[in-house]
């Protein structure tokens, strides 16, 4: 803690400097997209963190999940170096709790949710990123029962043809192509991506290839991805004394989409095709002695309809989804899912008003609706109350009703979790600052963990009868100008409290070691033109009461309109710390970057 009160002191009085100047910059108004009703950012009622193409541009991150750790409200917990694997928490929630998106298209994993983070994009790929904390699952499903991640694409503006090489700590390589065109009644973004790495210690060298394609031909768009991942999985998921294991995912997506306006709405249908490809060994040059391999498809179609009317906007949407697993471990099985969904939006002057519903059919589950509803009031231009309510609900993965191995033990008597979630918040927004504050409580059922009563015993899944999530956080967005350059400060203030109820097992796996308290702060600057430079710092504590400060840093040089110099520094100081399972996060490391640009 010390560390934390220091830097607090320290950034309090730059502050205070950078808040004496006068000199402002108007925040860009955005649109926060859904796959019905989207929204101007100071219309939601709801707390969404907008990620912009220039703050990823501008971050100290080299890759979505570093990107994401300076989020507050958002746990992302990494086992390696440069993002390898990684599993995504939001309030508290678990990994199978978050659904991510690309351009709106749901990237869950019927297998596990470990396999979220599978299929991420490169940031050069990105346009934007969307996050919606708290229930979204009358928007967007199963799965966003503790939030949901929307990454939107990249924006063709214009033809160009972009190289970025990387090297690094660890003989960390990596390298990627794009190129994008712009036609008459069309547009292409193609991008393939390479990288290599040693590892940071003991059978954790890693090797990844992806592959990203954009077109657009009128009101037709196709995206295509392929992401290939093998890497030593040293304690990645076994106990720490077990050292050799080794890991290959292959993640394919393919989605079409189109939009039809009509005098009184938007149609916007969509089919797509997901599959991933899992291997684990348990000893790398053994694959004998112990070996998955889980192979699962998944195809959907779904249509959204959004209807303007005298009473507002109305969302309406089908989606249809069929999944199928073929696992050496768990066995062949397959589920359905049918979700329709139903919300209107009132406004009346100041206030408004969006109810809505979700209701889904699961082959193996029961049919479950989950309702929920939205109130904002604007008090003034640059104030807006909002509070919402909604039902969640999740169905067991396949690992967690019928996974066995040498360390965990599946359950096929499992029920679904189910949650009520409540938020209330308040934005104050001017010309150049933004702030927010927003208070939770979510009282779920049946929680689902992998859980034992010793340390030599299996882990294996359980229900919770129930657990209170409850918390508040709290973030700054500030602009300012320094001899007419741009800068950007953020800070973030996250805390939340689980209380269990009637538990009875002396350890659990992921779940319940929640992010108590989170604080981050970043700092852009830019004094001279064309040379940036960002700081970024996060303090954790966990329930279980371990504690660590992390400071990265980057230095970004504009060379031309061509060329572009980066150096990225993480953990400075080499704090030693854990995210998840006892894996050792890699002290002080380094990252060279050179991006030539052809336009």
């Amino acid at each position: 803690m010390k560390g934390l009160y220091i830097f607090l002191g320290i950034l309090i009085l730059t502050t205070n400097a950078i808040f004496s100047q006068n000199d402002t910059i108007k925040l860009k108004e955005v649109n926060v997209s859904t796959n019905r009703i989207s929204l101007p950012f100071s219309k939601t009622s709801k707390t969404i963190k907008y990620i912009s193409r220039d703050e990823i541009n501008n971050a100290t991150a080299t890759n979505l999940t570093d990107l994401l750790q300076q989020v507050a409200g958002v746990d992302v917990r990494r086992r390696g170096v440069d993002g390898m694997q990684s599993d995504l928490y939001i309030r508290g929630g678990n990994f199978d709790q978050i659904l991510i998106l690309i351009d709106g298209v749901k990237m869950d994993d019927v297998q596990t949710g470990h396999h979220s983070m599978n299929a991420m994009l490169p940031l050069d790929n990105i346009e934007r990123i969307e996050i919606i904390k708290g229930p979204a699952a009358r928007v967007f499903g199963q799965n966003a029962f503790t939030g949901a991640i929307n990454i939107i694409t990249k924006k063709i503006n214009q033809n160009a043809l972009k190289l970025n090489v990387n090297y690094g700590s660890y003989q960390n390589k990596k390298g990627l192509a794009a190129i994008s065109q712009k036609y008459e009644n069309s547009d292409l973004y193609a991008s393939i991506g390479y990288q290599k790495s040693d590892g940071y210690r003991y059978n954790t060298d890693f090797e990844n290839v992806n592959s990203f394609l954009k077109t657009s031909i009128k009101n037709y768009k196709l995206i295509a991805s392929f992401a290939q991942r093998k890497f030593g999985a040293n304690g990645f998921y076994a106990s720490p004394a077990y050292i050799d294991q080794y890991e290959e995912t292959q993640t394919n997506l393919v989605a079409i989409s189109s939009k039809y306006k009509t005098s009184t709405g938007v149609i916007k249908p969509r089919i797509y095709w997901k599959r991933n490809q899992d291997m684990y060994l348990f000893i790398r040059n053994n694959p004998s002695y112990y070996r998955n391999l889980h192979i699962s498809n998944k195809m959907g179609a779904e249509t959204n309809i959004v209807l303007n009317s005298t009473l507002g906007k109305t969302g309406i949407g089908v989606d249809v989804s069929r999944t199928f697993l073929v696992s050496n471990n768990l066995g062949n099985h397959n589920r359905t899912v049918i979700t329709g969904f139903l919300e209107q939006r009132f406004e009346m002057n100041k206030l408004d008003i969006t109810p809505g519903i979700a209701v889904s059919y699961y082959s193996d589950f029961n049919t479950n609706a989950f309702p929920g509803l939205a109130v904002g009031y604007r008090i003034s231009d640059k104030v807006k109350v909002y509070g919402n309510i909604g039902y969640t609900y999740r169905v067991p993965t396949f690992t967690d009703m019928f996974y066995v191995g040498p360390t965990t033990q599946g359950n096929a008597d499992l029920k679904p979790e189910s949650a009520l979630s409540e938020e209330i918040g308040l934005n104050f927004t001017t010309q150049n600052f933004r702030f927010n504050l927003a208070l939770f409580n979510r009282n779920s059922d049946n929680l689902i963990d992998w859980t034992k009563q010793n340390e030599v015993d299996k882990w294996q899944t359980k229900n919770f009868s129930k657990v209170i999530t409850q918390g508040f956080e709290t973030t700054i967005n500030y602009h300012f100008k320094i001899n007419n350059y741009n800068q950007i400060l953020q800070l973030g203030y996250n805390y939340i409290n689980d209380d269990i109820k009637d538990v009875n097992v002396a350890f659990t796996r992921y779940s319940l070691n929640s992010l108590k308290h989170q604080f981050t702060t970043s700092l852009s600057t830019e004094f001279f033109k064309g040379i940036r430079q960002n700081i970024a710092f996060r303090y954790v504590e966990r329930t279980d009461g371990t504690s660590y400060n992390v400071l990265d840093a980057k230095m970004l040089a504009l060379l031309s309109t061509k060329f572009e110099l980066s150096l990225n520094a993480n953990n400075i100081f080499n704090s030693i710390y854990t995210e998840t399972n006892l894996v050792p996060m890699p002290k002080g490391n380094v990252m060279v970057g050179f991006k030539y640009r052809i336009y």
